[in-house]
């Protein structure tokens, strides 16, 4: 079964320390450590790119306040 993405994630690589936090909190396990270093020598985590579920433990867990959460508008359910 695929996996529904519900929004996506910014996350801004030149203020992320590399501390994981975020990546331990996302229970879609869509955000890992870049393998490229950001200007301050930190492995800065990256959104992986689908399956995002908008949860916003990331948000809320990140010390720094690098990532942004964005959820998809649904369609209303018509009757």
């Amino acid at each position: 079964m695929a996996r529904k993405t519900l929004g996506f994630i910014e996350i801004d690589q030149e203020r992320c320390k590399g501390c994981g936090l975020c990546i331990n909190a996302c229970p879609a396990n869509v955000i890992r450590f870049s393998e490229e270093f950001n200007s301050k020598g930190y492995h800065p985590a990256e959104y992986i790119g689908e399956g995002c579920i908008a949860c916003q433990f990331c948000y809320y867990t990140c010390p720094d306040v690098c990532i942004t959460v964005y959820r998809y508008k649904t369609p209303a359910l018509s009757k």
